[in-house]
């Protein structure tokens, strides 16, 4: 339930994480879980631990990069830095390697190192046209960088890289390239309902007449009616039907 939960529901996925921890916390598995789901809902000391907890249990070093990034979510980039240089990183795979680098580049961005940050991300694994799993993200986080320095051409470069790498939509990278390059989506269901949401309110003057209600005074008498048997000159107009006048709004509220 924690793995089927914790993308759409973390705060549901703590709640069995913490179920699972009362049923069985000697079990490295439900440690680990409860790791996460701690972590999904941002409590970074307790998924801390917990991590920590099943690293024990098991021996190996595969949540050394989350462990890192729950030192950079209680404030201590530092600490998170030492553990990108310690000697369990290179027991990581090349996927927990990519994401050391991803964390420490954050952690150099925490510290306001902007440009360390940017060295941080290049590597052979950003520079290679292979897609990995972790392709779009790492090149969505050097655009990134790029563009927090002010080098939006190369940023617009490595985020149009980034989209290609997306398959899944890991990332909003065609939304940032999109803002670089101006382009602003608007939704059509909004406009369809203002519009709908429009009202128009017309108030008729009380001596205002129309073609359908002549005015008592100009009721037409018999001298004014065409015989039946003339027919209308070429020239004349035939009368429109049921054409509305454009009456001035009138505001009788006072009265």
């Amino acid at each position: 339930m924690v793995a089927r939960l914790i993308d759409e529901d973390p705060e549901g996925a703590y709640g069995y994480s913490r179920v699972a921890l009362r049923l069985a916390s000697r079990v490295a598995a439900v440690r680990e879980a409860a790791g996460f789901a701690a972590y999904a809902t941002q409590k970074y000391s307790e998924a801390l631990a917990e991590f920590r907890a099943a690293r024990r249990m098991t021996g190996n070093t595969e949540l050394w990069p989350v462990m890192a990034d729950c030192e950079r979510g209680l404030g201590r980039p530092e600490k998170a830095l030492d553990m990108a240089g310690a000697p369990e990183v290179q027991k990581l795979d090349k996927a927990g390697q990519v994401e050391m680098r991803l964390v420490a580049a954050g952690a150099r961005r925490d510290m306001d190192q902007l440009d360390a940050a940017i060295v941080t991300l290049q590597s052979p694994e950003l520079a290679s046209n292979s897609i990995q799993p972790w392709t779009a993200r790492l090149r969505y986080a050097y655009a990134d960088a790029l563009l927090a320095v002010g080098r939006e051409g190369e940023a617009r470069e490595w985020f149009a890289k980034a989209v290609e790498a997306d398959r899944d939509g890991s990332t909003d990278a065609s939304d940032r390239l999109a803002e670089l390059d101006g382009v602003e989506f608007v939704d059509a269901m909004d406009e369809d309902e203002a519009e709908t949401e429009t009202v128009v309110t017309v108030v008729v003057d009380e001596n205002t007449t129309t073609d359908d209600e002549p005015a008592a005074e100009d009721e037409p008498t018999d001298e004014d009616e065409p015989a039946h048997d003339e027919a209308p000159k070429a020239d004349e107009e035939a009368p429109k039907a049921d054409e509305p006048k454009i009456v001035q709004i009138k505001d009788t509220t006072e009265d």
